[in-house]
């Protein structure tokens, strides 16, 4: 057991004596407070970013960055602020709003590695600004591969390094200005610790020799394309499994798409102009008239009746289209059925992914680490459902490469998904 895991194991252990009410082992972390050098100002003007550009692109090492959303308060995923910290630079904050085009900042630190937390969530927004790394390191990443049950920043810092971080921000609306001192002492000390949780992790996957397996996730996440639009985005609307006809899913897509208009005219979450409930109600009890619609749940609250019209329009649009126009009764699937139906559609086929989910679980539990990292259980579907004829190491490697999976990956369960296939064969 390395130094970090026993850290972590111990401190397992104090909470679970705290829970059981007995006497708590080891030291209790220490709480971070406030950023070494204080808070810094909010960089908001083009003289500051170039400031920054400045002090960044003369600073050395690897720089940590994260950013803060408006989630459930604001249209879409941008970002609202945008933290960094390197050695010999500092923290930086920065206001994507008042500076919006980041481009600068990105070719100052073209050939740096950055460290985030969750990658995926940030880069989306970080692109929009201009800004995309060339190297990355994932400390949620690395927790996940070097075996660690909790993973969230806070639990990672408490674990590794010994000390907690404040918490209650997160999900606080980034777009708010002036951003209230709080919350900036709060985003800066996400990016305090970042680097040396990066150094620490870094050694960790060193010593279970995990290292390299780490620097081909962390690569695959920084060259991948961003995610092309997704289609019928209105079928994943909460509760559709509610909706069975046509003629509702019509309704369903009328009104998700005329929300959306609004929302992002507004610049407002979806969800604050009609619930994804209201939609799925009105879609299964189509209204008449705005009478009728008032007396839905969803519709009759004071904001819901200043655009009743513009709904009981939408829903009109969906009633008045042709039996050809209406969307079909179901998606149609991009891969294989869901795995409860295989017994009964393809009992080889249910066998093979039998044997190699019970052959995958097993060796990540042997390497501490969730099988979803291991292979994705994407992956392991479609070679199941859909193996080489001849299913050899060689045959079903290039099914896994094509399949994205990562070299070492490949190394890890080429044996256990050669020997699931052939032994149902």
């Amino acid at each position: 057991m390395t130094e970090a895991h026993e850290t972590a194991r111990e401190k397992t252990t104090a909470a679970t004596a705290q829970d059981d009410g007995s006497a708590a082992e080891g030291p209790a972390p220490v709480p971070l407070l406030a950023p070494r050098e204080g808070t810094p100002e909010v960089t908001a003007s083009a003289d500051a970013l170039a400031e920054v550009v400045r002090a960044f692109a003369a600073a050395e090492g690897p720089v940590a960055v994260d950013a803060e959303r408006a989630s459930g308060y604001r249209y879409g995923q941008r970002a609202y602020l945008v933290q960094l910290r390197r050695e010999g630079a500092g923290t930086a904050l920065i206001d994507p709003i008042a500076c919006p085009d980041l481009t600068s900042l990105h070719e100052a630190l073209a050939d740096t590695e950055w460290v985030l937390h969750a990658a995926t969530q940030d880069l989306p927004c970080l692109r929009e600004t201009g800004m995309v790394p060339s190297r990355l390191f994932d400390t949620e990443l690395a927790g996940r591969l070097a075996g660690f049950a909790r993973v969230g920043l806070g639990a990672m810092v408490e674990n590794v390094l010994g000390y907690s971080l404040e918490k209650g921000h997160s999900a606080a609306d980034w777009s708010t200005r002036p951003l209230p001192d709080p919350w900036l002492r709060y985003a800066a000390l996400d990016v305090e610790l970042l680097t040396d949780l990066r150094d620490a992790l870094e050694e960790e996957l060193r010593e279970q020799g995990k290292l390299e397996w780490a620097h081909q996730e962390f690569e695959a996440i920084a060259s991948a394309p961003p995610p092309p639009p997704r289609k019928d985005p209105w079928r994943r609307t909460s509760g559709m499994h509610k909706v069975r006809r046509r003629r509702q899913l019509a309704v369903v897509r009328e009104l998700w798409t005329a929300r959306d208009e609004v929302a992002r005219r507004r610049d407002i979450s979806p969800g604050k102009v009609l619930s994804d409930a209201a939609i799925v109600e009105c879609a299964l009890n189509p209204p008449a008239d705005v009478r009728a619609m008032a007396a839905l749940p969803g519709f009759g609250n004071r904001a819901g009746r200043r655009q009743l019209g513009q709904w009981q329009e939408a829903v009109d649009r969906a009633l008045a289209l042709t039996e050809q126009e209406l969307p079909v009764q179901v998606k149609q699937p991009s891969g294989p059925p869901p795995p409860r139906s295989w017994a009964d559609k393809d009992p080889a086929a249910a066998a093979r992914l039998s044997a190699a989910r019970s052959a995958i679980s097993s060796h990540a539990e042997r390497l501490r680490m969730p099988q979803e990292n291991l292979i994705t259980p994407d992956t392991v579907r479609r070679l199941c459902w859909e193996p080489p004829a001849d299913p050899s190491p060689e045959s079903v490697a290039e099914v896994l490469r094509g399949l994205g999976a990562r070299p070492w990956q490949i190394e890890q369960t080429l044996p256990l998904l050669v020997g699931a296939l052939t032994a149902q064969s």
